[in-house]
């Protein structure tokens, strides 16, 4: 009766349990050992399938590698008896992390986010280590990062070598390189935070350059160059010292963001490397050129391109064995802040076997034969900017010291085909400029130079300078013949040559690949920010961070009463600088002046400010412009680290109005000022 008719049993005891009320059913111990068997008193019945047999369920199917069983078995369980023990749950945790599909990667990352909020002792470091790499390798960005905070929570990050592995991966996409700055600046904190306990510093994974370069690089990839610049700064902060690699990935910064001073404190120290690292740092010297060009300075230009081939042609950059090893210290902001950051960095610490690597951009110089040439768009640049300036002649001699330093051949003269591309835009007063200059300093200019500007010449009815021209060709023993097929067949500009540059005017099909660059550069140039922009933000800079903000306001009011527009660097190098001083109030005030900025330019500014306000009014407690913020970026699908701002909220309002409503606020003020931060507290999941 027992093995054939279990109901008939249950009715039997049901009835026994009525008839004698002083027996209870946990206490029968017929019923207790019949249990064992099988049998299925009221309770269980009711409930399901004992512990036990749970727990053996996920045990095989965690051993048979069966994922989908396994976390049904786990759901099971978890319904009925909670959590199970810490060996299970990290072996659950280990075998969705093997999985490829992204599907139970996710699983294991909600199932850690939700062990970590109701009993957070049962995650186990190794697990949470294997899931964070996975989770990266396979690109799921949020989660990654989750993992990584919880795991930093905790004081225990993965090894170096899974760390940076994980960085790696993060910063493939966008959101993963937003998030892994973040994690980065957090981890910098974490250290500050235990800077009074060294022994508890042991305990956690300190980033290396390596990782630095990783989401620096990044950075660069993805436009986020102003969390590129906060990044720099927290290598002193950390102690970090960076290599070779750091210096290049800088100089790719310091250009996005037109701070030529401050990338200039390195050239010293990299003018004394040995030559055998010249292909290393091209990137840096095309940065340092770019920057002058920015700033409108040829003659800051022209100045590099000579040291270049007079120092690299001389083999003076060589330093003894002694020093090679040494770091040299770069200060960051201004140069006399006692406590100041000083970023320190070796020249010659190439990581051959790093799992970083570079990924430069050489656009105006190059090296070709160990020795440094300019590109065309280089090339077009220095044209644009003596052009600009009415200096034709100083060009002219640049061009001839270039050329007789590099040794270059007549036939490959840059002289030539500058002349070439003049002509070929109808700058030919500019053209026989050249020429004349050129015939002062004896050079020899192709014969085909000749030619073309007096076949311009005729084209445009210039017969006085087409003589003048074929007197001169004379004196340098150059014979032309100019018949009708040539005259007719060339495609000369009718553009008037004036020291204005005039888009419009140019034959936009000249025949000259050095004509094409510079008409190029010049439409480029258009769509480019004013270099007065460029200085006014070195010098607020400078004030900002040699807390002289005073002088930096002076500096910004000064732009705004010349007509200058600011830009994404001038307003977040203000807000950097009013936070250092915990002038939050103040940057209420700047949020005003982006918002009409972006009214008038009809632009949305880069992500970067907007985190970087948002960070700023959560510390200063201004949640109305906090969720303000957040509107905007959500209306304009901008990426929020929801987990960042609530990082930052808990550090300064943990308990802020944790308890209250709006029906208990003393006055309107305040019932909006407690509706605005649940607003918060609903939006980044503080409960």
């Amino acid at each position: 009766m027992i093995f054939n008719g279990s109901c008939a049993f249950v009715h039997n005891v049901k009835s026994f349990q009525k008839s004698n009320k002083y027996i209870k059913p946990c206490g029968n111990p017929f019923h207790q050992e019949f249990s064992t068997f099988g049998a299925i008193p009221e309770e269980l019945y009711r409930k399901g399938p004992s512990r036990s047999i749970l727990l053996g369920n996920l045990e095989r199917a965690l051993k048979d590698h069966q994922v989908d069983m396994a976390w049904e078995s786990y759901k099971d369980f978890k319904r009925l008896y909670g959590f199970p023990d810490q060996l299970y749950v990290s072996n659950l945790i280990t075998e969705l992390s093997y999985s490829s599909d992204s599907k139970s990667l996710r699983r294991a990352s909600d199932l850690v986010l939700s062990i970590s909020k109701e009993k957070s002792v049962l995650l186990r470091h190794e697990a949470m280590v294997k899931l964070s790499l996975s989770l990266a390798r396979a690109q799921i960005p949020v989660p990654t990062a989750s993992v990584v905070r919880l795991m930093l929570e905790k004081r225990s990050l993965p090894p170096l070598d899974v760390l940076q592995m994980v960085f790696l991966h993060l910063v493939k996409t966008q959101i993963g390189t937003y998030l892994a700055s973040n994690i980065l600046e957090e981890i910098g904190y974490c250290f500050q935070k235990l800077n009074m306990h060294k022994s508890a510093q042991t305990e956690l994974t300190k980033p290396d350059a390596t990782i630095f370069n990783i989401v620096l690089d990044a950075c660069v990839r993805f436009g986020s160059s102003l969390k590129a610049q906060q990044i720099i700064e927290l290598m002193p902060q950390l102690g970090v010292i960076g290599d070779a690699h750091t210096v290049v990935i800088i100089a790719r910064v310091h250009e996005m963001n037109g701070m030529r001073d401050e990338l200039k404190k390195f050239k010293d120290y990299l003018d004394m490397i040995p030559v055998t690292f010249l292909n290393h740092y091209q990137q840096y010297y095309d940065s340092l050129l770019s920057l002058h060009f920015k700033f409108n300075d040829i003659g800051g230009a022209s100045t590099l391109l000579l040291d270049l081939c007079e120092k690299f042609e001389s083999k003076k950059f060589t330093r003894g064995q002694r020093e090679q090893n040494k770091a040299y210290v770069v200060p960051i902001g201004s140069d006399n802040i006692k406590m100041g950051l000083k970023l320190q960095f070796l020249p010659e610490q190439l990581q051959k076997d790093s799992v970083y690597k570079a990924d430069s951009k050489r656009e105006l110089v190059f090296l070709k034969n160990g020795k440094f040439v300019l590109s065309n768009k280089g090339l077009a640049k220095l044209i644009i900017g003596y052009k600009r300036h009415g200096r034709i002649d100083e060009l002219s001699k640049l061009l001839i010291s270039i050329h007789n330093m590099l040794n270059s051949p007549e036939n490959s003269s840059p002289c030539s085909d500058v002349i070439d591309a003049c002509i070929s835009l109808g700058w030919l007063e500019t053209a026989h400029d050249i020429l004349e200059d050129l015939e002062l300093e004896k050079y020899c200019v192709r014969k085909g130079s000749y030619t073309s500007l007096l076949t311009a010449y005729y084209n445009k009815k210039m017969f006085r300078e087409a003589d003048a021209l074929v007197r001169q060709s004379r004196r340098v023993s150059l014979s032309i013949n100019l018949s009708d097929e040539t005259t007719l067949s060339s495609d000369i500009s009718d553009s008037e040559d004036k020291p204005v540059l005039d888009l419009e005017k140019l034959n936009l099909t000249c025949k000259s690949d050095l004509g094409d660059s510079i008409v190029q550069n010049m439409r480029e140039e258009d769509k480019t920010v004013s270099f007065m922009v460029h200085e006014y933000n070195s010098s607020i800079y400078f004030f900002t961070t040699a807390k002289m903000i005073g002088d930096a306001i002076q500096a910004y009011r000064k732009m705004q009463k010349m007509k200058i527009q600011p830009n994404v660097s001038t307003f977040s190098h203000l807000i950097i600088g009013h936070s250092s001083l915990g002038m939050y109030r103040e940057i209420t005030v700047l949020w005003g002046d982006i918002k009409r900025s972006m009214k008038n330019q009809n632009t949305i500014y880069n992500r970067d400010l907007y985190e970087l306000l948002l960070l700023n009014f959560i510390r200063g407690g201004y949640f109305e412009r906090v969720m303000e913020v957040t509107g905007f970026m959500m209306e304009n699908n901008i990426f929020l680290d929801k987990w960042s701002y609530k990082i930052e909220f808990l550090k300064f309002h943990r308990d802020l109005y944790r308890s209250l409503t709006a029906l208990d606020a003393k006055d309107e003020t305040q019932s909006r000022r407690i509706e605005h931060v649940q607003a918060f507290r609903k939006l980044v999941g503080i409960s």
